[in-house]
């Protein structure tokens, strides 16, 4: 068990148009014998970790039906990217929470309480700012690349649709899994400028920030860990498939 002051924010507002959802979020949607949002909180919960605030927006009460009093809501109704859905979860969360958990809601439903409490045991020993997961994966279309330096040190994240061709051939990825010293998060929050592109606000804009300006930053490699990113029905499927034989596996040990 870990004591600390340490909250979450799990940003689960998107409307997940490749699910093509029409009345309820897809982070409802069932993984493992249970809606996959309810991954995350179960692992969060068996870290002791307190408050748990889920960011709502598209069909927000199929969201807030999972649950009885077990997390606090914050409500983004515009969706203006991730940063922006961080800010709205950072209003709902109390000021005397040392460090945050900034998680997906689909995609984390593979990470386990072992994993978070790596990520937290370093980001704690390493006074970090930002602490976050990276991961080998073999496809990683869509996703964005992790750039290391000569020495190893991340010198910067770049999307998909701004990755070279280079860069592109990279298989370390941001799973978008991190924890922020939340003095540093309330205070370069508001400097996230949009994107041009998207015009959203990303929170991944705060560790070039972070970069820049000699931050502690840490990138935890989670290796070839069983991950799945879930967007669309076929990635869901996929994602059922490896749960089964997680199971299959855990039941042969």
């Amino acid at each position: 068990m870990i004591k600390n002051k340490i909250g979450a924010i799990i940003l689960a507002a998107g409307k997940g148009k490749r699910m093509n959802a029409k009345k309820t979020n897809k982070v409802t949607f069932m993984l493992g014998g249970k809606p996959m949002l309810l991954h995350i909180v179960h692992v969060l919960r068996g870290l002791n970790i307190n408050p748990i605030v889920v960011v709502i927006g598209f069909a927000k009460e199929s969201v807030k039906n999972l649950f009885k009093n077990e997390v606090q809501f914050a409500e983004q109704k515009k969706r203006l990217g991730t940063a922006h859905a961080t800010h709205k979860g950072l209003k709902v969360l109390p000021g005397d929470i040392a460090h945050v958990f900034i998680l997906n809601g689909d995609d984390s439903a593979f990470y386990t309480v072992d994993l978070l409490k790596t990520l937290l045991k370093e980001h704690l020993k390493n006074k970090n700012e930002i602490t976050f997961l990276t991961l080998t994966v073999s496809s990683p279309y869509g996703l964005g690349r992790i750039v290391r330096d000569n020495k190893g040190n991340i010198s910067a994240i770049v999307e998909e649709k701004d990755a070279t061709a280079r860069q592109r051939k990279i298989k370390e990825i941001n799973p978008a899994c991190y924890l922020f010293e939340t003095s540093f998060l309330r205070k370069h929050l508001p400097k996230v400028k949009k994107s041009k592109i998207t015009n959203e606000y990303y929170l991944v804009s705060l560790i070039e920030m972070a970069i820049k300006q000699g931050s502690n930053i840490q990138g935890i490699k989670g290796g070839r860990m069983r991950w799945r990113g879930i967007n669309t029905k076929e990635e869901l499927k996929d994602a059922e498939n490896l749960f089964k034989s997680i199971n299959r596996s855990s039941l042969s040990i």
